[in-house]
């Protein structure tokens, strides 16, 4: 009961701190920031499912040296967050707000990990200007696009869409939120998938 209590707390909290986070960035790289226009909410076909095993893959870090998913295996929950592009409106608010809210992922033992089809120079540069992270931000650049294609969010334009993928510690999935690829999805949809997530905690 705490826990859900300390749950909501975090996500009032959000909504508080996020619109002073998107106005801080607004005013600190506006100029830098391109907006693609309103696109089409989802233009992919998913190729894995909830129940399904993750499909392995190691990616270049921003922060040097590479991650693997696997390496998580039997240590943390996993939590991808696949945002379609640097330098656009609502990726540069999403990464920024998981900052308020990194206590619900501990509390979850569990680990995000930030996935673009981005270049390294692109990503290092624009999360330099969003502040510092806290988990690892991943370049899906080359082959482009390979892990988005091999769990279905790679669009046809190329890039991938706003989706989250909850994997527990065995390497399964538990939740998938492929979100409408304008929007920022929701706090209470990312604890409900961390909750089902750790349900399955061994």
């Amino acid at each position: 009961m705490k826990t859900r209590i300390f749950s909501i707390f975090l996500i009032g909290m959000w909504s508080i701190v996020i619109t002073a986070t998107v106005m801080a960035a607004s005013a600190a790289y506006k100029n830098n920031i391109y907006n693609p226009g309103k696109l089409k909410p989802i233009d992919s076909k998913l190729k894995v499912k909830i129940g399904d095993s993750a499909p392995d893959f190691t990616l270049p870090a921003v922060s040097g040296g590479k991650v693997t998913l696997s390496q998580y295996r039997g240590k943390k929950n996993v939590v991808l967050s696949f945002v379609p592009a640097a330098w656009t409106p609502v990726c540069s608010d999403q990464w920024p707000g998981y900052n308020i809210v990194k206590d619900l992922f501990d509390m979850n033992d569990a680990i995000l990990l930030g996935i673009t089809v981005d270049n390294i120079p692109t990503l290092y540069a624009w999360t330099r200007q969003m502040g510092e992270l806290w988990f690892p931000v991943l370049s899906d650049f080359w082959p482009h696009g390979q892990v988005a294609e091999q769990y279905g969010v790679l669009r046809s334009e190329g890039v991938s869409e706003r989706a989250l993928f909850y994997i527990d510690k065995k390497g399964i999935i538990r939740d998938i939120q492929v979100n409408d690829i304008n929007k920022r999805p929701d706090l209470e949809s990312c604890e409900i998938g961390l909750l089902k997530t750790n349900k399955n905690r061994e």
